[in-house]
């Protein structure tokens, strides 16, 4: 049976994202991710945010950019990595990071506040016949 490594997240970003450039030139966005949950304590419920390192390759990265700002709400999908390096003083280091595969972004609260409501439509004549079309004598 083969591991399995699949994370969705949805959560507000915690800053900009920034565009970095691979050595063959691939964009790569990277920004942070906090996701809120609530905890019991006592008996109150409190909000506990968990911060999650992300990274989207490619060039949908260089057109997210201008929209991906701190506070704005987005969900995602992608794999864990764990990047492991050797610090100046010869310690070894290492973090995981979300390699993201597929971003969406969602509105944030003010966006919903000043979204003003959409007008109502008239009903459209659907392309598709309805029962009193047919005949009578259908074979089954």
């Amino acid at each position: 049976m083969k591991d399995i490594n699949v994370v969705s997240l949805t959560g507000r970003l915690t800053r900009d994202m920034e565009i970095k450039y691979t050595p063959s030139g691939t964009p790569v966005g990277k920004f942070a991710l906090a996701v809120n949950r609530n905890k019991k304590r006592g008996d109150k419920w409190v909000d506990e945010a968990s911060f999650f390192e992300c990274a989207y390759f490619g060039k949908s990265a260089e057109g997210l950019c201008q929209y991906m700002t701190k506070g704005k709400q987005l969900a995602l999908s992608g794999e864990m990595r764990q990047e492991r390096w050797t610090a100046q003083d010869g310690q070894n280091q290492s973090r995981v990071v979300v390699v993201v595969s597929s971003l969406s972004l969602m509105g944030s609260k003010e966006a919903v506040k000043q979204q003003a409501p959409a007008p109502a439509k008239a009903p459209q004549q659907s392309q598709y016949p309805g029962p009193e079309a047919f005949d009578d004598d259908i074979p089954f």
